[in-house]
């Protein structure tokens, strides 16, 4: 088996150190030859490796990001809206491969993304844990099921930190339930309530969002009709899920022709 090339973006952050470390527990599939931080950051120069705390690993952590990519090279970029999509274009002009757990965006940067992934091969998806995205395709069948005979809502919780609401895979599970049966979730969507609401109109989508501590991801898709309910959820203990998720993303991504692609792809659902 080829050993594919891995960069990361973000390394000194949470998920960038998890992301090291999900490389280094698949040795033998794949290797990190190349991480980058901010230009401002204090980890400019030091190894990767051992930033991440998996010993000297030889991957002197750069200042720009757009060094990173090459063609044979999978770069893996869980970072903010703005910087993601500023990557995009570095991309493209070398061929590189790209996985983007990135969250937050408008219907414009995901306009941007599905355009570059005519010219690379992109994985884009709001969770990267397979628990997740067997959850997305539950959902839509429970929804197909219940048909518009139960109120449905999704209640998120997140750490402290999290700085976009709801979560992407909260919008992710909205949009595979709307998808599933037949709506538009931007038309159906509520996402707050307060004062006199008046009575739930049945056709809407709700969504809850928590914030506090170190809440990992915790989801919850809730189906309730009268007399009874369905709770449907899912939680995460440790960000590792995810990290391995995106690694084996960016190891079945390498040699893939251009296209848009997510993890149901990955996992072949």
């Amino acid at each position: 088996m080829d050993v594919r090339s891995i960069g990361v973006i973000g390394v000194g952050g949470r998920m960038g150190r998890m992301l090291v470390q999900a490389v280094q527990s698949a040795q033998g599939q794949c290797r990190l030859v190349a991480a980058s931080e901010r230009s401002d950051s204090e980890w400019i120069g030091q190894d990767a490796g051992e930033v991440a705390g998996v010993g000297r690993l030889g991957v002197a952590i750069m200042g720009h990001s757009a060094q990173l990519f090459a063609p044979d090279r999978v770069v893996i970029d869980f970072t903010q809206p703005k910087a993601t999509l500023s990557h995009l274009g570095a991309a493209v002009a070398v061929g590189s491969p790209l996985v983007i757990g990135t969250t937050g965006f408008d219907a414009a940067g995901r306009a941007r993304i599905a355009e570059a992934a005519q010219r690379i091969p992109i994985v884009f998806a709001p969770n990267f844990s397979i628990g997740v995205n067997l959850m997305f395709r539950v959902v839509a069948d429970v929804a197909r099921v219940l048909e518009e005979s139960y109120d449905i809502e999704i209640i998120e919780a997140h750490h402290r930190h999290k700085v976009d609401a709801p979560s992407g895979t909260a919008l992710g599970l909205g949009r595979a339930i709307a998808e599933a049966i037949g709506r538009d979730l931007d038309a159906v969507a509520v996402y707050g309530r307060e004062g006199v609401t008046g009575e739930r109109d049945r056709r809407t989508i709700g969504f809850s969002t928590i914030r506090g501590g170190d809440i990992v991801g915790d989801h919850t898709v809730l189906f309730a009709g009268d007399g009874e309910r369905l709770e449907i959820t899912h939680r995460a203990a440790s960000r590792m899920t995810f990290a391995k998720g995106a690694v084996r993303a960016a190891i079945w991504v390498s040699g893939r022709p251009p296209g848009l692609y997510d993890m149901g792809d990955v996992l072949a659902f």
